[in-house]
């Protein structure tokens, strides 16, 4: 095997240390976890909000975006050289201007998260404030397959020269997720399709929507759109 991949030049890409993107202060308040055995049944009931980080020229940026859980659709998104409330707050106002504003909004317990500038936004909105367990990742499940995908499908196959080719990168690359990318979960639709249509309708509940919808695509359909995002790939670099 290592002979093929010697002769092919592949290389594994492996991931360096992350930093520490959960820094907690202890003075803020904390607030529950809510989304628990709830059933997730139509847009702009849960949305919910993370940070990660990007290489650029040997530094980390911050990439902040909102999901809707309903439909994966990504409603607003910023990249940052410094991690602070205003980043995040930036980031929440934009996905309330454009989209309304959801039931429920998760975070994890990070100071960005726990501060007042932000919670208060919420508070102001009547939107219901949950936050992950300490260490509970996985509360966040929607947000965190996103970067997933964010990271195997862009971020580890390119090396962004700056932040505005980094920036102007990841919005093709969202937008390419909302209007373009099917997804599984949603029976092979996508993202900003799904929400819009819920929008029009939202007491169908979700899978006898997404049994409904599903005939809507073919495998051809699939494959072309695969060939088109990996071209798309080619030319933006």
């Amino acid at each position: 095997m290592s002979k093929y991949k010697k002769e092919l030049k592949l290389e594994p890409i492996i991931a360096g240390k992350a930093p520490n993107l959960s820094q907690l202060n202890a003075g803020h308040k904390k607030y529950i976890y809510k989304l628990r055995r709830i059933e997730i049944s139509h847009v702009n009931q849960v949305w919910s909000t993370d940070i990660t980080y990007i290489k650029v020229e040997g530094s980390n940026v911050y990439l902040a975006a909102i999901i809707v859980w309903y439909s994966k659709a990504i409603l607003a998104h910023s990249i940052s050289n410094t991690m602070d409330a205003a980043f995040v707050t930036s980031v929440l106002n934009e996905a309330i201007r454009k989209h309304g504003k959801p039931e429920i909004f998760n975070t994890d317990q990070s100071f960005q998260y726990t501060s007042n500038d932000h919670t208060d936004i919420l508070r102001e909105n009547r939107i219901e404030i949950s936050m992950d367990g300490k260490g509970r990742a996985t509360n966040n499940i929607c947000i965190e397959r996103f970067w997933r995908s964010e990271k195997c499908e862009i971020v580890c196959l390119f090396n962004f020269e700056s932040r505005k080719h980094l920036k102007e990168s990841i919005n093709k690359y969202i937008c390419f997720y909302n209007f373009e990318r099917y997804h599984e979960f949603l029976g092979y639709l996508k993202p900003m399709d799904v929400y819009n249509q819920k929008l029009l309708d939202p007491k169908i509940k979700g899978r006898k929507r997404k049994k409904s919808l599903s005939t809507s695509f073919s495998w051809g359909d699939i494959l072309e759109e695969i060939f088109t995002y990996h071209t798309i790939c080619v030319t933006m670099y």
